[in-house]
């Protein structure tokens, strides 16, 4: 009975020991074993690669130095060969264009022949062909273009059906997760790089509807136009610009998201071109003078600065001075989701806009129209209309001001002031004749010539109101003044002006 004691802890010295020596053990084996990776995507890129081409372009461009005389090189002198050689493929004696070659990538998103890539890839080439990974190579036709999204489809005709890639939903993807480049750096051949996506939604300010998707994955030049994708092998973006001041990455590029992609190229595969929708105003952004001049709680949606005669607002639905803060279901938190959205519904979609005016929200319906329509009435609308003041005309600021408001001096817009300052004749409100130097009006460059419209929401006619107005928006608290004003064309804008 004595020696039970002892057995039992002689028993436990023993696993103690054997568990010491084995957890020593695995501690040396994982010490001495090296750091594992993430996964292989070999299998994925195998499976891909046949998807991605190469985009060759030639463009016959004049030489600048054409009509620059042509240096003269000693008959039978050693270099002559060289000089005669590159002269003449600069034009030179021959007067003939250079051409000009670049390399680019692409996808195949139709096994009978449609591919994607960048608009600046192919911009301005007189001819595009494909280098396909097997070797074989086919011209392409350009099937439509947009430069707003910075995206093109091309088209060949393959004796059979080519190996395609699908797009995936961007809108899936979260910061990251892990995602893969294949394209064609430096003109060196399809290649695959691997990254995550580092942010989502961000803006370059590259175009309208910037809404890149931003990785880490090397893209350098000749990567442009290429497909980023999933780790499940559907494209999610394009490969459009990276961040570098050598050309060269630095681990920030960007992509444009299927979410923005899908639907300008199906557009372009079924018109040949986009076919956006179309609201017809002009927006400003809400800042936080503005949001605080007009009692909001916090800066955001789209400040209606004009209406674009002509287009869908044909009956007052939406005014200048409208806040839109929801299109057709999205919230607009700042100008960019409302140009994303309006873009992206199709034309002639009715839908409602909730808006607020004078400080109530309300919910207005409006019939689209299409921006490619309405951007040429934009344009007309904003020109000037060519008349001013003339030069044997006395200068405007001899005619007589009245009062001074905010660093202004303010007038009646009669005819005479009208045809002196060259203010189109549907402007209406209080013209400034002079802005005193250091003034809150010159901080927000309003200038000569400019008519204030309304102050605080209200029109004005003449300067007493504009006095009377901005002594009001003082007694209330206020301390800026929100200002609409008209230039001479009748091109309207707000901004806030410092009353305190």
């Amino acid at each position: 009975m004595s020696t039970r004691p002892e057995f039992f802890r002689g028993l436990v010295l023993a696993a103690a020991t054997a568990l010491l020596l084995n957890n020593t053990a695995l501690a040396e084996t994982a010490t001495s074993r090296p750091a594992a990776g993430p996964p292989s995507v070999a299998d994925l890129a195998e499976g891909l690669l046949d998807a991605v081409v190469n985009i060759s372009i030639s463009q016959n461009v004049k030489s600048d130095d054409d009509d620059a005389p042509m240096p003269q090189v000693p008959e039978g002198s050693p270099h002559q060969e060289f000089f005669d050689e590159f002269f003449k493929g600069q034009g030179g004696e021959s007067n003939r264009p250079r051409t000009v070659n670049s390399l680019g990538s692409g996808f195949i998103i139709d096994p009978a022949g449609f591919i994607v890539t960048n608009n600046h890839v192919i911009q301005d080439a007189d001819d595009i062909e494909i280098n396909f990974s097997d070797g074989s190579k086919l011209k392409a036709k350009l099937v439509g273009t947009d430069t707003k999204t910075d995206l093109a489809l091309l088209k060949v005709e393959p004796k059979k059906p080519l190996k395609a890639v699908s797009f995936g939903d961007s809108r899936k993807i979260r910061i990251g997760d892990w995602v893969m480049v294949v394209g064609n750096p430096f003109g060196l051949g399809v290649s695959v790089s691997v990254g995550v996506v580092s942010a989502r939604g961000r803006n370059i300010n590259a175009g309208p509807y910037d809404s890149f998707i931003q990785t880490d994955a090397a893209i350098n030049r000749g990567n442009s136009g290429g497909p980023l994708f999933n780790m499940q092998g559907e494209v999610i973006g394009i490969n459009t610009a990276i961040l570098s001041q050598t050309g060269m990455s630095v681990g920030i590029g960007f992509a444009v998201p299927t979410e923005l992609a899908m639907n300008v190229v199906n557009q372009l595969k079924e018109f040949g071109e986009t076919r956006r929708g179309w609201l017809g105003v002009r927006i400003q952004p809400v800042t936080d003078d503005i949001a605080e001049s007009l009692k909001m709680e916090r800066p955001h949606g789209a400040l209606v600065s004009g209406i674009i005669e002509g287009g869908p607002i044909a009956k007052g639905e939406i005014k200048a001075g409208d806040i839109i803060t929801r299109f057709d279901g999205t919230d607009v938190a700042e100008i960019r989701d409302l140009m994303r959205a309006v873009g992206e519904s199709a034309v002639g979609k009715k839908v409602d806009v909730v808006i607020i005016r004078d400080g109530k929200e309300q919910t207005v319906h409006v019939t689209l129209g299409r921006l490619e329509d309405g951007e040429h009435l934009a344009d007309v609308q904003t020109k000037p209309n060519g008349e001013g003041a003339k030069p044997n005309e006395p200068p405007a600021a001899q005619l007589p001001a009245t009062d001074v408001v905010l660093g202004m001096k303010l007038a009646v817009l009669d005819a005479d002031r009208r045809k002196s300052f060259g203010i189109a004749d549907d402007v209406d409100g209080v013209v400034v004749t002079e802005v005193q130097p250091n003034s809150a009006a010159a901080e927000r460059r309003v200038a000569v010539g400019d008519v204030i419209v309304e102050v605080g929401q209200e029109a004005m006619d003449t300067p007493e109101d504009v006095s009377a107005r901005v002594e009001e928006l003082k007694s209330d608290g206020r301390r800026n003044a929100l200002l609409m004003i008209a230039n001479k064309t009748g091109e309207l804008r707000f901004v806030t002006v410092r009353v305190e």
